[in-house]
């Protein structure tokens, strides 16, 4: 069963309010947009679950990319989720990102970029290996 119009404008409206608080660096807002925070990082296995976690991903994001913003390429709607293209400004990297639903209450946030390579790159760490991601974003 796919979503109802309704549901899926008011989907995508808590997305893109989601993203204008990241681009404007009000991370307490980011936060209050979920209903149960959740942002799993595929390309690294990380899971940031529960307000304190996800507002430490967010700085630790912002002291890799302080100038990061987003825009948005592409969005499509599937029947518990949101998957938007994003391309981000301030840095060369693209990623995507699906937002999950329970019916109108965001619930989980999954990357398919590792948003903390830039950091990594200036400390010369390697990047996280991938295999047992789907493991470990499972647990």
């Amino acid at each position: 069963m796919t979503a109802s119009k309704s549901l899926r404008a008011l989907r995508e409206a808590i997305v893109l309010e989601l993203l204008e608080s990241e681009n404007e660096h009000e991370f307490a807002a980011a936060v209050a947009a979920f209903d149960h925070p959740r942002c799993e990082v595929v390309a690294t296995g990380e899971v940031f679950e529960g307000p304190a976690a996800l507002a430490g991903y967010y700085a630790r994001v912002h002291a890799a990319w302080p100038d990061r913003c987003c825009r948005v390429v592409e969005l499509h709607h599937a029947d518990a989720a949101v998957i938007v293209e994003l391309a981000f400004d301030g840095t060369d990297r693209r990623s995507t990102a699906s937002f999950v639903f329970d019916g109108a209450r965001l619930v989980g946030q999954r990357l398919c970029g590792d948003p903390h390579a830039p950091a990594r790159e200036q400390e010369n760490e390697p990047p996280h290996p991938s295999p047992g991601v789907a493991a470990r974003i499972s647990e």
